[in-house]
Parts: C-alpha cells; structure tokens; sequence
C-alpha cells in the first residue's frame, strides 16, 4: 500500500465531456497559479478534442495555449491525450508527422504522452512510443477497456505486457465509456500486478455512477494513480470529483497529501467559469446507465442527441442507441473511443435515417473495413464488408507502413501561411480548418464563436446586442439597435452594420417555409429545388459539401460518386441514383445541404 497519486483533468477532458470542449485559455490561466501549488501527479492539459475546438470555435492557437500553460505551471507535469498513429486528426499519419508532432509538443511543454489506439492494435502505437522516448519524456501505454464477445482480462493483460516490451513508463486503463464495474476493475488491476511492474492508472468516466466505487477497487488492488476532475466539472459524463476522492482517502494508506480546502477554492472558481459557457452543455448531465447497456459513452450519446436535433429527428434517439451495438458487431466490436465511435455511430444514424443499414456507407467505414486503421478485434460481417469496399484486398500490414513520409509535402501545400513546423503540423491535423485559421490569423481576422450572456429568470437580454460577423473572410461588427415586436409577420430589425445604419425584416419560420413550399424549394429558406425526380441527387443527412466529383455534360452510372459531404466529422460519398447525364449542379465546395434537396440533377 502507498500514497495515490491524482491526474486532474479540469484542463481537458473535464470540458470536453460537459461543454464541448470550449473552455477558452483566458479561462484556464487564472487558476494556474493555484493549480500548480496543489502536488498533482499531473495535470491534462492538452490532446483530445482540444486541439480541433481550439482552431475550429475558438480561433485559438493550440500551440500558444500549451506554452501559456507550460508557463503558468512550471512546477507541475503537463499531459497529453495522443491517438497513437491518428495524433489528434481522424486518420492515420506517416511515421515522420508521428514523430514531428512528439518532439515538438515535448518541446512546448508536454511531459506525459497517453497514447492510445482506438482497436487496441498495439501496432499503431509503435511509434509514437518510440518518439516519446526519443524525446525524454514519460510514455504511457492505454488498454482501451470494453466488453464484447472477444474482449476479456486476458487479452488485456497479455496487451499490457507489449506496452511494457515497448518501453513503456506506466500502463494506463482507460475506460471512456464507464463501463468498468467494481468488481471487474479489482480482478482487472488485480491481474495486471500480478504480470507487470510498472504503475498503473486508472481513467474512467462517471457516466453511470459507478466510478468512484471502481477508483476504490483499483486502489485496493496495487493501482496508484487516479484521474479526476475538479468538482465544478465533475460527475456525468466527466469524471469523479477530485475533492470527493482526496476526502475519501484522507487519513488511510493511500492518502493523496492534497489540502482539501486548495482543492475547494479552485472548485469555487471554476463553478464560475461554467456559468459562461451555459450555452453548450450536455443534455447528458447527470447518471446514465444506458451505457451498460448501449456501451456508448457519455460524450458520444450527447453528440448523437446534437446530430439527431439537427436532423429533426430526436425522436430516433433509441432506434439509434439501439443499431450502434448492431454496427459495432458488424464491425468486429472494435472499442468506442475517438474516432471508431464517430464511425460507429455516424453510420448507425445512417442506418436508421435512411430506414435501410448500409444503404448509405461513410468513407470512413469504408477505409476501416479495408483495414486501413488496424486489426478489428474481432470478426467483420463479411457481406457488410463487401457491400462497403467490394473486393479490394484487406490490409494486413501495419497500416502506416504504406505511407510515404509527408511533412516535406505538407510544409509545400501550407506555403508562406505557416510560420514554424507548429503551424505546418496544424494543417496536417486538419487541412481545411487548418489552413482557414492560419488565413484568419495572418489576415488578423480569427473571431472566436460568441458567448451568450446567461440569462436569469424575468430578464429579457435573451440574446446578444453586440457581436462579429465573419462572412467570406471579411469581419463585420454588428450592433442591435432595436427591433419589432416578435408577433409581427415582417419583424424589423435595426442595427448598424460598421456604424451603417440598416433596417433588416426577418419573415417568421412559418412564412419561410411555407414560401419554400410554394416556389418548389427546400424548406429553410433553400432555394435549390426540391428533390422528385429519380435523377435528383438527394443527402440523407445535413452536411457540408467537401468535394464535387463531376461537371455538368458528365455522363454517370449508377453507384458512381458524384459529391462527398460531411456530417459529424464523417465523410460520406454521394452517389448517382440513375445513369445518365449531369444536367444541373446546384451546389459549390463548402456550402451546406439539407435532405430533399436536389443537389446534383441527372437526366436519364
């Protein structure tokens, strides 16, 4: 028995479970000071989802925000969340992005890799382990835990011990679905001393309300280490509060040496700081047994909740939650952690949108069964598969193996808009939103998405009055002046557009739509025409046109691809419906669509 050892996460996956991963950096500095004099193991600071919200909402450098932080911590690790050969994108990466990309966030600041692969296929680690150790600093190898027919103790043992063979510092159990029950976590722990030397973590989400009862049970059984969350972001979908765990443990062998009462004040202030981004939490706030039974973590039930909302089609939600295991099976139960659960569950909403499973397949299912994101766990529906890739071959090597090195290409794309490798390895990560941030900010125009202000009962500023537009990169500063009464038909609203004056009228919904239908549009005020024809080329879901793939005069078959959209950060191919000829393009690169649209028409 010896002292516990807390990783606090209130600086990453605390937020990124409750509000979507929006705590600004000017929000984390003002706490730094008290964060660092604590004693934490370590503290979260970076990885994850941080590095796309940072770019994509918040118009923030990730780079700038992991050497504020290294400043403001100096006595204090600083740990990363790494995706092994995906880094923090959702696709493989050559070796030598793997390692650029190691060494240069050692380099800011990061002293604790976590590194982990979505299959558990230990190949897609390699790497990045090797440049971790490369560079110095602690490699932590992740068992990703969770239960199927070829999931068990076992296989998750055995895999520990070729993280130790690696080089591995420490082992971590990462549960990302609070799946764990207490039970199973002592057994687990419990195995995994017997046949390794080296400490164990543990990280398990609260989703249903049994993690605090397996902490205990790891810790009985030779675990050291424990993730947390300050208590203001704690609980639900986030993890056990970090004041809860040190009182728990306060005066036993395990004892943390933390002062309850620090822990507190820091509570204090980021209850605070919540408030402010009211705007985008979870549905999934409170306890959430489902994910014992659905297995689908809290932060992927309450994206699938946003994507259903914007879909009108809530009321899908179970049919939903009901095909994800369907999916995962067809799949070879591959673990649901970024970014195998966006592929399962974007293509379970395909499934169940469409009203036929996999009539509508996504790239990325497609580049998965083709075996281009490692070794399945288990098993593949063989008829799903071949509906998906036909028959191409299956990868069985180490998928990064077949990529040729491309930082040098990279550096060349990116040209004059990246000041330093950082830069170059921001657009690797994410080329389209990657290279819109480096735009915005050598133009001077990076505005973050607005705050709403929170609105209390009775108060009537239910909306903002001052804000910035951002419309084909130029930036416009909006004020609200005054409007109409909200019964009106045609309601005026007045405002100044750069100190313009401008009178606006806003038609209600109703009128919108009702306007649309009459002219043969979409509904929403669309003004492409509505899909009714066999050759009108329709989305099954909102997305965002990423490439057209034919011009008009193109003759097609039917099954070609003739666009690619995105939803739900997944690519899906769009194919034609009939043969024949492209005789209308109604839409452009970066334009968003809607079902029933006609996007593409086909004349037979």
């Amino acid at each position: 028995m010896s002292r516990v050892h807390i990783t606090d996460v209130i600086l990453r996956d605390a937020h990124q479970s409750l509000i979507a991963t929006r705590m600004r950096t000017e929000d984390m500095l003002p706490a730094c000071e008290r964060l660092d004099k604590i004693g934490y193991w370590s503290l979260e600071v970076w990885g994850g989802a941080t590095f796309d919200a940072c770019i994509r909402f918040l118009k923030e450098d990730p780079w700038e925000r992991l050497r504020k932080l290294r400043k403001a911590l100096p006595n204090t690790r600083l740990q990363m969340l790494l995706r092994g050969q995906n880094l923090l994108g959702y696709r493989h990466y050559s070796d030598d992005v793997v390692r650029a990309f190691v060494h240069k966030s050692a380099e800011n600041g990061i002293d604790v890799f976590r590194i982990f692969d979505a299959l558990n296929d230990v190949r897609n680690m390699e790497t990045a382990i090797a440049a971790v150790r490369e560079a110095g600093k602690h490699a932590q190898g992740t068992i990703c835990y969770t239960t199927s027919p070829v999931h068990d103790i076992p296989k998750f043992v055995d895999m520990a011990g070729q993280l130790v063979k690696l080089g591995c510092d420490s082992i971590v159990i990462k549960d990302m679905a609070g799946l764990l029950t207490p039970m199973v976590t002592a057994e687990l722990v419990a195995e995994l001393r017997k046949a390794i030397s080296l400490p164990i973590h543990l990280h398990s989400h609260a989703t249903a309300g049994t993690a605090e009862m397996c902490q205990l049970k790891a810790i009985e059984n030779g675990c050291t280490h424990i993730d947390t969350s300050i208590s203001a972001f704690a609980g639900g979908a986030s993890h056990p509060p970090t004041e809860s765990m040190v009182a728990a443990l306060a005066g036993t062998a395990w004892d943390t040496g933390l002062e309850l009462k620090a822990l507190q004040d820091i509570g204090f202030y980021f209850r605070e700081v919540r408030k402010k981004y009211h705007q985008f939490e979870s549905e999934m706030t409170g306890l959430d047994t489902r994910v014992q039974v659905y297995q689908v973590p809290g932060g992927m039930i309450s994206n699938l909740y946003t994507q259903l909302r914007e879909q009108h089609a809530l009321n899908r939600i179970e049919d939903v939650l009901l095909e994800i295991p369907r999916v995962r099976e067809d799949l070879g139960y591959p673990p649901l952690v970024t970014p195998t659960s966006q592929i399962v569950g974007a293509q379970a909403v395909l499934n169940v949108l469409t009203g036929e499973r996999y009539n509508t397949i996504s790239n990325e299912v497609k580049l998965y069964l083709q075996g281009r994101y490692g070794r399945a766990p288990g098993h593949v529906n063989s008829i799903v598969r071949q509906q998906a890739i036909g028959n191409e071959d299956v990868i069985e090597t180490r998928p990064a193996d077949l990529l040729k090195d491309e930082m040098e290409r990279l550096r060349i794309d990116i040209g004059e808009l990246a000041d330093s490798d950082e830069d170059v390895l921001t657009f690797a990560m994410f080329p389209d939103i990657g290279r819109d941030f480096l735009e915005h900010r050598t133009a001077g125009t990076l505005v973050p998405e607005p705050l709403e202000p929170l609105v209390s009962a009775g108060d009537s500023r239910a909306r903002p009055t001052e804000f910035n537009v951002t419309l084909h990169g130029e930036t416009h500063h909006i004020q609200i002046t005054g409007t109409g009464h909200h019964t009106q038909q045609d309601r005026p609203f007045y405002m100044t557009v750069d100190g313009v004056p401008e009178e606006v009228l806003i038609e209600t919904l109703s009128e919108i739509e009702d306007s649309a239908d009459a002219n043969g549009a979409s509904v929403k005020g669309s003004k492409r025409p509505k899909a009714t024809r066999p050759g009108d080329v329709t989305t099954s879901m909102p997305g965002t046109v990423i490439d057209i793939l034919v011009e008009v005069g193109n003759s097609v078959q039917a099954g070609d691809p003739v666009l690619v959209t995105e939803a739900m950060k997944m690519e899906t191919e769009i194919q034609a419906p009939i043969a024949g000829e492209v005789t209308a393009i109604h839409v452009a690169k970066g334009d968003s669509v809607n079902p029933d649209e006609t996007l593409i028409e086909i004349s037979g």
